[in-house]
C-alpha cells in the first residue's frame, strides 16, 4: 500500500506521529490491497471549497472523499484508489463536541474515508447501518470504541 501525506494546516500536528497513524487507519479499512492512497488534512477554508466545487454545499465537512475512476494498471503496480481529505477545525470541534480525542476523531474519519473510496456510502438506512457496521468494527480491531454509541 502507497501513501501520499499532506499535512496543509500545521494545528493536525497536535496528534503525535500523524503520518503513521494515517497509514494505520487507512490500511485497517482496506487490507493488503495494493492501493495507492492520498490523504490531505487541511482547514475548514479549503475542505470548504472543496464542497463547494464538488458537492454543491457551501461549508466545511470532517470529511471529503474522492475515489479515481477504475483504469488498468501495470501488473504489481499500486492502483490509485483515491483522495481523502480532512479539515481541522471540523473534526477538532466535533471530537470536543463528542467527548472524544482528536485521534479517536480523526482516525475514525479516515477509515470513513477509507471506505467511501472502496465504494461504500450511508445515502440509504441500510448501507448506513452496515457502513457503522465496518467502522465499528475496525476501530475495535485498533482498540477504539464503537464510535456511535450513544449514552
Amino acid at each position: 500500500m502507497n501513501f501520499s501525506i499532506d499535512i496543509e494546516d500545521d494545528n493536525w500536528n497536535q496528534i503525535p506521529d500523524l503520518e503513521d497513524v494515517a497509514r494505520k487507519a487507512v490500511a485497517a479499512a482496506l487490507g493488503d490491497a495494493n492501493v495507492e492512497v492520498n490523504i490531505l488534512f487541511t482547514d475548514d477554508l479549503a475542505i470548504a471549497k472543496l464542497n463547494k466545487d464538488w458537492r454543491g454545499k457551501a461549508s466545511p465537512t470532517n470529511v471529503l472523499s474522492f475515489p479515481v475512476d477504475d483504469f488498468p494498471v501495470p501488473a504489481g503496480e499500486a492502483k490509485p484508489l483515491g483522495d481523502i481529505v480532512l479539515a481541522y477545525g471540523v473534526v477538532s470541534r466535533e471530537a470536543a463536541e463528542q467527548g472524544k480525542t482528536l485521534p479517536q476523531h480523526a482516525i475514525h474519519l479516515m477509515i470513513h474515508g477509507a471506505l467511501h473510496l472502496l465504494g461504500h456510502d450511508h445515502e440509504a438506512d441500510a448501507d448506513a447501518q452496515a457502513m457503522e457496521a465496518l467502522e465499528i468494527d475496525i476501530l475495535k480491531g485498533l482498540g477504539f470504541p464503537d464510535p456511535y454509541e450513544r449514552d
